[in-house]
């Protein structure tokens, strides 16, 4: 006879479930920390190599391929796809493990590459010819990417998992704010580490000695992990039907998750690979000194740390959701028209990184929790694969773009003008109003209920 204390799941305890989510969130944040580690150091990496100087000598080109190397293999091998298959094929543990592993093991390439001086070019098909140096970071970026995203992908599927019928966009939120923390810190104090600590490399190994305490910290998540499975086990008479590659026809035959993919491109692609350059937009278009130019930037994770839990709530509560990814939408709009007019004010800057940050909490805090609502638990490893699969094709892609617009639009003196770069980003917010008012068209009609609440009262 099963006993009334183990006829309950592990996860409907409210302090069990938050703290798997505690633990799993400590993984992504420091995976995000590294992440954007470089961002803040373009000046440094654009500088000129001199006898005693910090600088690497790369060019605004060779920085935007190095950017967009995160999404190389996800996108063009098809590996964050593969990820997630193998997430619903073979579960949470294995799949976590295997990703951590990948991100610290790509961490350690690009430091080593960041850490010594290499000789020569390397030509590489599609994108150019760039210093072996840069074509090794690019590499190691490239193989963490494909960790990051299978660990991002796992990591949803965890909260989904423990915070069905609970508190599932608050949970989601503020796993994203604490990956903001990250972020922000990446942004703000990345720089002034390398030039305390004697160079690019410093700031890059220390995140990947916080992306191995992050792997530990996954571990620990495991055993609680089978635990949950356990008391599943001993609760659920009937086992839900597991994956089947027959049940992809499912996936892509719905037209409500395309909606999602394609906003989450759009969204995305206007917001992380901004970042990668807005510190130097900060510094040239603003004249902020280089030395607290990231701090402007890092006002936006720093913002959505306490605004994305707060939407989350709210959708927990009141629903709403496709109505919070629509205004989102348009702040994202508004604020990288404000970055291309003419206003060179650094106020102005501050004003709209404060607006962008709204809007970064606004659509995330209901995009992620939105997807269970669309596509069974069954095929969620592989959702959100292919959702991040199609993110990833922005945050491959567009850094390059961006990188060979602001080389052409250099000026002799060395100053970049931002505005052609602005109003391609501008553009991506534009689409994703669009596919907003798509999506919330395409709710009334299935009936998905993402303007309803999470909570089951």
């Amino acid at each position: 006879m099963v006993t009334k204390a183990i006829q309950q799941k592990l996860s409907d305890s409210k302090s069990a479930r938050w703290t798997a989510l505690v633990i799993v969130s400590v993984t992504m944040m420091f995976g995000y920390f590294f992440t954007d580690v470089m961002s803040p150091l373009e000046p440094l990496l654009t500088a000129a190599k001199e006898n005693g100087g910090l600088g690497l000598g790369w060019s605004s080109d060779e920085y935007g391929f190095f950017s967009g190397a995160y999404g190389y293999f996800n996108v063009f091998l098809f590996l964050l796809f593969l990820g997630g298959i193998i997430l619903d094929k073979f579960g949470i543990r294995f799949t976590g493990i295997m990703s951590t592993v990948l991100m610290f093991t790509g961490a350690l390439i690009k430091w080593y590459a960041v850490s010594h001086n290499f000789e020569g070019s390397i030509a590489v098909p599609f994108f150019g010819t760039y210093h072996t140096q840069v074509v090794l970071a690019a590499t190691g970026f490239a193989i963490y990417g494909v960790g990051c995203e299978i660990a991002g992908i796992t990591v949803s599927k965890v909260i989904v998992k423990w915070f069905t019928g609970h508190e599932l966009a608050l949970a989601m939120g503020l796993q994203v704010a604490l990956a903001r923390i990250g972020t922000a810190g990446a942004l703000a104090y990345a720089l002034p580490f390398a030039k305390t600590m004697g160079g690019v490399s410093a700031s890059v190994g220390l995140g990947a000695a916080l992306l191995c305490a992050g792997m530990i910290a996954f571990i620990v998540y495991c055993v609680m992990d089978k635990k949950e499975d356990a008391s599943a086990a001993a609760v659920e008479t009937e086992p839900e039907e597991g994956f089947k590659f027959s049940d992809l026809s499912t996936l892509f035959g719905n037209i409500g998750f395309w909606y999602v993919a394609v906003l989450c491109l759009m969204f995305y692609a206007g917001v992380f690979p901004f970042l990668k350059f807005a510190t130097k937009l900060m510094v040239m278009k603003y004249e902020v000194d280089a030395n607290i130019a990231g701090l402007i930037p890092a006002m936006l994770p720093f913002g959505t740390i306490f605004l994305t839990p707060f939407f989350g709530s709210i959708y927990d509560k009141y629903g709403k959701g496709a109505t919070l990814m629509l205004i989102g939408s348009c702040l994202l709009t508004l604020v990288h028209i404000t970055f291309a007019l003419p206003l060179n004010s650094w106020i102005v800057a501050i004003i709209a990184m404060i607006v962008l940050g709204v809007a970064f909490g606004l659509v995330p805090s209901a995009m992620w929790p939105s997807v269970p609502r669309i596509i069974p638990m069954k095929l969620l490893g592989t959702a959100y694969a292919l959702i991040f699969y199609i993110q990833n094709i922005g945050l491959a892609l567009v850094p390059v773009w961006i990188g060979k617009v602001n080389q052409s639009n250099t000026q002799a003196n060395g100053v970049i003008d931002y505005t052609q770069t602005m109003t391609i980003f501008a553009a991506f917010g534009a689409i994703a109003i669009i596919i907003s008012l798509l999506l919330i068209l395409e709710d009334k009609r299935k009936g998905y209920g993402l303007q309803k609440p999470n909570i089951k009262k």
